[in-house]
């Protein structure tokens, strides 16, 4: 069972090396997650210490938030390393990769869950809602078939253009992977910059009420995954202009091409039933190519 010592590795299966990243991401993790506490709650350990947390000002989230960045950097970086040393991302490694990524997102499906779930509940059953109605009476819901729809056509373009970088690269097509991936990227931007620009026309807030409330923590956190798969994107277009992907070993780029069909599919559950099915009696009007 055991590997040559000459490709470094003891046997076909992951053992970690020791790294110092686990515990600087628990730490940054607590930091991060105490911010958002001490934000919410300034007063948490006595009205003498609320003027204190109060001058901290933003800088309660960005330490943790930017610790957290570092290590996500830092730890990365080790397992972009680690795949391109030979003999330690064995076949039995990468299929534990795959079955990682594979719950990951199982996981993040289930995230999503939560905010479909807390939407049919109202929807069905409007009962606390203001006038008994689903939207409440008072909220002005988007044009669906507005800015909405042009970003459901940016996105599932997005999931063609990805598509294209991947058989590209299958087919050893370094040219078609490069393009296939700055596309994708692109596309990405303008659906995070689009999204932002329709945020700041809402004719409702956050706290407005329930719907609200739904509207934007869905909405917000695809948003934010759109970011977040825009990055893993990005850093695999700079590998694959450095050559470091080949069409036998490129899980890092599956694994982003996954998580962007994920991200894909989430949206078109969200604009049927948050922006169509969910579109009150008056809608309005976004502020894109087909407004009126």
């Amino acid at each position: 069972m055991a590997q040559s010592h000459s490709t470094g590795a003891k046997a076909p299966y992951h053992l970690a090396a020791p790294s110092p990243w686990p515990i600087i991401g628990a730490i940054s993790a607590f930091v991060l997650a105490y911010g958002f506490v001490v934000m919410l709650h300034p007063d948490l350990f006595g009205k003498g210490a609320e003027p204190f947390f109060k001058a901290l000002g933003p800088w309660k989230v960005l330490i943790g938030l930017g610790m957290v960045l570092f290590t996500m950097f830092g730890w990365w970086r080790q397992v972009i390393k680690e795949s391109m040393t030979p003999g330690l991302h064995t076949p039995v490694v990468r299929l534990g990769l795959r079955y990682a990524m594979v719950l990951f997102i199982a996981s993040e499906v289930m995230f999503f869950v939560a905010f479909f779930w807390a939407y049919f509940h109202f929807s069905l059953y409007p009962e606390h809602t203001a006038g008994g109605v689903w939207p409440p009476k008072d909220i002005t819901t988007f044009d669906p078939w507005d800015l909405p729809f042009l970003n459901t056509l940016i996105l599932l373009t997005s999931g063609a253009t990805v598509t294209w970088a991947h058989h590209s690269l299958i087919e050893g097509n370094r040219k078609g992977l490069i393009w296939g991936l700055v596309l994708t990227v692109l596309l990405g931007a303008a659906f995070t910059a689009l999204q932002a620009y329709e945020y700041s026309h809402a004719a409702f807030g956050f706290k407005e009420n329930v719907y609200s409330s739904v509207f934007f923590m869905a909405t917000g956190f695809h948003g934010f995954h759109v970011l977040v798969g825009t990055i893993f994107l990005l850093v695999c277009l700079v590998r694959a202009i450095k050559g470091q992907f080949t069409p036998q070993r490129h899980f890092g780029f599956e694994a982003a091409a996954w998580y962007w069909h994920f991200v894909d599919v989430v949206w078109l559950f969200l604009f049927a039933v948050i922006y169509v099915a969910g579109e009150g009696p008056v809608s309005l009007p976004g502020h894109g190519p087909w407004s009126s």
